[in-house]
């Protein structure tokens, strides 16, 4: 069964930025995790809610973080963008 997906302004936001290419690897990537939330590795520490699954787009590595509710099973998009201080930012939500 898929989760639905819902996505938060900074995922949005971060997602407006990407070319084409990436754009379309990051939906594929979406649609993997909708189809099973808990492919990608559980975080500790302060990032302890997110979950975060890495790809490949254009020969670079990405990552796209989200969170699961599986009571509504529903998927929060938190954040996607290639590995340089991507944990750095999500901490100063």
């Amino acid at each position: 069964m898929a989760y639905g997906v819902l996505q938060k302004n900074r995922f949005s936001r971060q997602y407006k930025k990407l070319h084409n290419n990436v754009s379309r690897d990051v939906d594929d990537a979406v649609a993997e995790v909708a189809e099973q939330p808990s492919i990608g590795e559980r975080k500790k520490g302060d990032l302890a809610s997110l979950f975060v699954y890495k790809f490949y787009s254009q020969n670079q590595l990405y990552l796209l973080g989200y969170t699961v509710d599986d009571g509504i099973c529903l998927i929060y998009l938190e954040a996607v963008s290639s590995h340089e201080n991507f944990y750095r930012d999500l901490k100063r939500k």
